[in-house]
């Protein structure tokens, strides 16, 4: 079994379901104070919805659109010490009695400043869980650095502009090299490109840029949102599809609370697939949300789960099930994954709560 220095997941990472009033909602039983707080109806076509203590509250950006970021007071307010409070002018995010599910990390607030690079950063880092959030204005000139706080290079960046209306950047080892790069926006595969990491796989301290738009634009600000893998809490990795209803199983070492799956492949069916253990049954997870898309839970080509993805989340992994008619469905189709849970055993090699 895997051994992991985070004994309770919770202190990190949680989902939480919640059920909007169409007024002031303090939302609580995170399980502490997150930084970064992903909100998306569950049961209506709005668009997914990110917010950050390092840009502040209010402060939203849509992980299914390419717009800038925007500001908004009927929207997140606070970032709370269980949880978080939504007001009530949102309907996407806070309708009166509609269900949302949200995702929440911890990093350590508004956070502050960083020089390791040499285009300074707002920074705020969990160096024990692995995630930090960076804020910072591009230069335009490829080979600029950007710190991230870690303390160990990150396997998968996350970024986004804030001031310029562009794709999601994502980056990763699992891509194949950080002169990959996919859009979190988008179906499209994997894609060789230099213009966001610049070729460059990132340090213990710094990640590197491209001249690209997407995360290097002179004058424009931008948030990255950065992580290190730790043993027993998170995994970045991939996986091929075997084609088969009896799926590919993945070894995590950890019972995945959250998991998302992208095919390696540009076509209407290859999105961003986020499962979860809060939303479904812990095994036989069928109803996705879709990072990429503003339809509703299990919702895709017009019917509920017509594309029937799904997985099992199990105790130490996950398992791809329904291999055809989905995105993971062909055999030899390459999938990139995240995912976030709660080890087996802990650090005191005593067994902690699987969920």
């Amino acid at each position: 079994m895997a051994y992991t220095t985070i004994n309770k997941s919770t202190d990190y990472f949680n989902n939480k379901i919640y059920t909007g009033n169409g007024s002031t909602n303090a939302i609580t039983g995170v399980g502490h104070q997150p930084d970064l707080v992903w909100i998306k109806s569950r049961t209506e076509a709005h668009h997914h919805r990110l917010f950050d203590a390092v840009r502040g509250a209010t402060k939203k950006i849509f992980s299914s659109q390419t717009n800038t970021e925007s500001t908004d007071a009927g929207s997140l307010t606070s970032f709370d010490a269980d949880g978080f409070t939504h007001a009530g002018g949102d309907t996407d995010g806070n309708g009166n009695g509609q269900s949302y599910a949200s995702w929440n990390w911890k990093a350590n607030g508004a956070g502050s400043a960083n020089t390791d690079g040499s285009i300074s950063s707002t920074v705020s880092v969990n160096t024990t869980s692995g995630f930090s959030i960076s804020k910072y204005t591009g230069t335009g000139s490829a080979g600029a650095t950007v710190g991230h706080g870690l303390g160990v290079a990150p396997k998968m960046i996350i970024a986004k502009g804030l001031t310029y209306a562009d794709v999601w950047i994502v980056g990763g080892d699992n891509l194949g090299g950080w002169n990959k790069e996919m859009y979190l926006n988008s179906t499209s595969a994997v894609a060789t490109n230099n213009n966001a990491f610049n070729g460059v796989a990132p340090t213990s301290s710094v990640f590197t840029l491209g001249s690209g738009n997407g995360t290097n634009k002179s004058g424009d600000d931008y948030i990255a949102y950065c992580f290190a893998e730790k043993t027993g809490y998170s995994k970045f990795g991939k996986l091929i599809s075997n084609g088969s209803d009896d799926g590919t199983f993945t070894y995590t070492g950890f019972a995945p609370k959250f998991v998302m799956l992208k095919p390696n492949v540009s076509d209407g069916w290859s999105n961003w697939y986020i499962f979860d253990t809060t939303r479904d049954y812990p095994q036989l997870n069928d109803m996705p949300l879709y990072a990429n898309l503003s339809t509703q839970e299990g919702y895709y080509g017009g019917s509920p789960a017509t594309n029937y993805a799904q997985i099992d989340i199990l105790s130490n992994g996950f398992k791809i099930r329904r291999g055809s008619g989905w995105g993971a469905g062909g055999s030899g189709t390459e999938l990139i994954y995240m995912a976030f849970g709660q080890s087996l055993v802990g650090s005191n090699n005593v067994p902690c709560t699987a969920r």
